[in-house]
């Protein structure tokens, strides 16, 4: 719930806010898009920056440029058009050891890790992000800024462009976000202040404790040994939840969730790719009651799915080399045979064609290899990367729908005989359809309850109602109860007395 009135007297400015961490994976992007939202309950304009994110997570900006799809979930939460300034330095993972680098929206080409992180580029890069920024907080206040990894990583100090030393340049408060259900969390709070310049130690204004379980007044006595240790306020202990959903980051709690099929609904499965890339396509299919959701790279489980769906990858000719030597590419075909619907998204839908080359080495060191041979088309992985947002419409629709489009590659359809999937506003087509074989480039299609409907229905009769699934507010009550969540656990009027 919004409150009722503006704390603190009014609508007075506010200087930057960042969320930093002990470690990886502890919080810090759901806890920004929950103050994201606060302060746009509160009668504020706020925006998300984090300097540089690591994730094959991305979305397109309404301007057709890349960033992190953590930031445009936070935009999302503070009810803004995501923008490159918000994360104006993106690192595409194409191999353990390579990124493709993603500057202001756009692809400047693969590093080595070791080569991104000592050369004598980085200061032009730091003239970028703390510009992006700069010109951020310009447009708008206050900036509620996300750190990376952990705060204290001391060997890369000098290399540093997303924490500390960008909390210095936006003079932000800096609380520190901990993850207690992890274990450890003394020694990783304590650690990371003292690992810390004196310098960098006077930026961090607040402790706050994340994903506790069980009875808070048990660790009364922690807060205050807490604050007693580094000699800064613990701002809240925020309880662990399991009825808000917000988009993940990182795609490695997908191994965790379900596996198998499930009597009633309407099975499908999502291929489980190395490389896989875009994995919130699916959180829509996730929440509708209608279907039951699994991940698999299992050839015998696609035999239980009414639909399989091949998703997106940051390396599509690697991805569809391991389909084949671990028999799901196999297995995939046979599910076609067997006349289920296979749904294609992005790299997945060029390699449900004939061909795939990459002449170049765009992608991997692999320059050609044979589709799954399901659609009439080939693929040749050339050119500039194509980033957009797009309207389109159903080939047999008449709802606008929304999604965008971020790949390599220009697929060409060597037969009259299928039918375009989407008509675009300005009248070009995407995607194809032959039988139950289906693809497309458009992520975030499945957002849409209209093809939603259209991919489940022959397989509705006699399990679920037909009810449409409204994913579009469903985030948005999503993220008003995460809101309402972290408000009640953390000490707002100190947090506002830190910035004002």
């Amino acid at each position: 719930m919004c409150n009722s009135k503006v704390p603190h007297g009014g609508l007075r400015g506010l200087s930057p806010l960042m969320f930093a961490g002990t470690g990886s994976d502890v919080g810090k992007s759901v806890i920004a898009a929950a103050f994201c939202r606060i302060f746009k309950q509160d009668g504020y304009s706020p925006a998300p920056f984090k300097a540089q994110n690591m994730a094959l997570n991305s979305f397109a900006t309404p301007e057709g440029l890349e960033i992190g799809r953590a930031q445009a979930v936070q935009a999302e939460a503070a009810g803004v058009p995501c923008h490159t300034d918000m994360n104006p330095l993106l690192l595409k993972p194409t191999t353990d050891k390579v990124c493709q680098v993603v500057l202001n929206g756009k692809s400047i080409g693969n590093k080595h890790a070791f080569d991104y992180f000592t050369s004598n580029n980085k200061a032009n890069l730091r003239i970028e992000v703390c510009a992006a920024f700069d010109r951020l907080k310009a447009r708008y206040n206050p900036i509620v800024l996300e750190g990376a990894g952990s705060i204290s990583e001391i060997n890369l100090r000098e290399f540093d462009l997303v924490n500390m030393s960008m909390a210095a340049h936006a003079r932000a408060s800096v609380i520190l976000v901990a993850d207690i259900d992890r274990g450890g969390v003394f020694a990783s709070v304590y650690g990371s202040v003292m690992l810390l310049t004196e310098e960098e130690r006077k930026l961090v204004k607040g402790i706050l404790i994340n994903k506790f379980r069980g009875d808070i007044r048990l660790f009364e006595s922690g807060i205050k040994m807490l604050e007693d240790l580094c000699k800064i306020p613990v701002i809240g202990v925020v309880p662990y939840y399991h009825d808000i959903h917000i988009e993940e980051e990182d795609s490695v709690m997908l191994h965790t969730k379900n596996r198998f099929a499930k009597e009633g609904k309407v099975n499908v499965a999502v291929v489980l790719l190395q490389h896989m890339s875009n994995f919130t396509d699916f959180n829509p299919l996730e929440k509708d009651d209608r279907i039951h959701l699994f991940y698999t790279n299992q050839p015998k489980d696609l035999e239980s799915a009414d639909i399989i769906i091949v998703p997106g990858t940051k390396s599509t000719l690697h991805d569809l080399q391991i389909l084949r030597q671990d028999g799901m590419a196999q297995a995939i075909i046979q599910a076609k045979n067997n006349d289920k619907t296979v749904l294609g998204i992005c790299g997945g839908y060029q390699m449900l064609g004939t061909e795939l080359s990459d002449p170049n080495g765009i992608e991997s060191d692999i320059k050609q290899l044979p589709g799954l041979n399901l659609l009439p088309l080939k693929t040749l992985l050339e050119g500039e990367k194509i980033t957009k947002q797009v309207r389109f419409k159903l080939h047999s629709g008449k709802t606008d729908c929304t999604g965008y489009e971020i790949h390599n590659g220009r697929t060409e359809i060597l037969s009259a005989d299928v039918q375009p999937l989407n008509v675009l506003e300005n009248g070009d087509t995407d995607g194809c359809i032959s039988g139950k074989c289906i693809g497309t480039y458009m992520h975030g299609i499945l957002d849409n309850a209209e093809f939603v409907d259209y991919l489940i229905q022959p397989y509705l009769a006699d399990k679920a109602s037909v009810t449409s699934f409204d994913y579009f507010k469903f985030k948005e009550e999503q993220y008003d109860k995460l809101a309402t969540h972290v408000r009640k656990y953390v000490n707002m009027d100190l947090v506002y007395s830190m910035i004002q």
